[in-house]
């Protein structure tokens, strides 16, 4: 579907929100809303029948999303969002499952769930909303929190080392891996429509501003410095790679204060399911051979 076909926000938002739930929580300059729209995006030019769909969230700002969406979902317990939708997908291998998460719901509380989900290579698509911090439930540093992070639980600037979720994904053998800030509105569009029709574990992780918990405390600035953020601290794939290879050491110096995004992974491989019903397909016809097809 091309750019001028696409309807805008207010007929998708007639087509795919539930109406009983709006306002939504989120606040003022919070990446979340762009994320729902472009997911919306998504869906309407892969054509998806909302009815073959099931979202699963966990706990936190990110995993309300599905509470909004007109269609079946699964708001679970605080990390458990991959958990259950790799169990929807089992019961029904026929469902796109799309799971909303937030950086601490899935690698704090619920990163083994995220671990051994990408190492299987579980078909299900996991939108993750990065911003960096546990908005919801405190404003407690995550594992994504970038080192000098101002939280409650980190007063004086946190510790540790930011954990770089799209590369652990990829290193796992994720079938596709794309990270973005949503200040880019095409290409996350582009790589939520990709990871849906991928088969396998597909990642997108999208850098969401937090203006209340994270922007607030780290002094920020307001809504449009924050937002300028991520575009001054974001460089395409392509470019970092080139000076991380062939650039002066001052440029590569530059890169720590850089975040790589784009499309890390986007490779063909066989699925946990697909794997297992190949294997039952195979020990019911050397049962028959046995035993002579009785």
């Amino acid at each position: 579907m091309s750019e001028k076909e696409m309807p805008d926000m207010g007929v998708l938002r007639e087509k795919y929100l539930r109406k009983g739930m709006l306002p939504t929580i989120f606040c003022n300059g919070c990446g979340h809303g762009s994320s729902l729209d472009y997911t919306f995006r998504a869906i309407e030019e892969l054509e998806l029948d909302m009815d073959k769909i099931v979202f699963a969230s966990g706990i936190g700002c990110s995993s309300r999303i599905p509470g909004y969406i007109n269609a079946d979902g699964l708001h679970t317990t605080h990390g458990r969002s991959i958990a259950f939708a790799t169990g929807v997908k089992a019961a029904n291998p026929e469902l796109d499952v799309i799971v909303f998460t937030g950086d601490g719901d899935a690698t704090g509380i619920g990163g083994n769930h995220f671990i051994h989900a990408a190492r299987r290579n579980i078909d299900i698509t996991v939108i993750l909303l990065n911003n960096f911090i546990y908005g919801m439930t405190g404003g407690q540093v995550a594992p994504t929190s970038p080192k000098g992070t101002i939280a409650t639980t980190s007063p004086h600037g946190n510790l540790e080392g930011a954990f770089d979720i799209s590369n652990l994904a990829q290193a796992l053998g994720a079938a596709y891996v794309a990270r973005w800030p949503v200040s880019y509105p095409y290409q996350p569009i582009k790589s939520i429509k990709e990871g849906i029709e991928t088969k396998g574990f597909s990642l997108i992780e999208l850098m969401s501003p937090c203006p209340t918990a994270y922007g607030r405390r780290n002094k920020l600035g307001n809504i449009q410095k924050l937002w300028e953020w991520y575009d001054d601290h974001t460089m395409l794939a392509e470019e970092y790679d080139k000076i991380n290879d062939y650039g002066t050491e001052a440029e590569k110096a530059a890169l720590e204060d850089k975040i790589k995004i784009g499309v890390f992974q986007h490779i063909k491989k066989v699925g946990f399911f697909e794997a297992y019903e190949e294997q039952i397909k195979n020990l019911m016809a050397n049962d028959d051979k046995k035993w002579g097809g009785v």
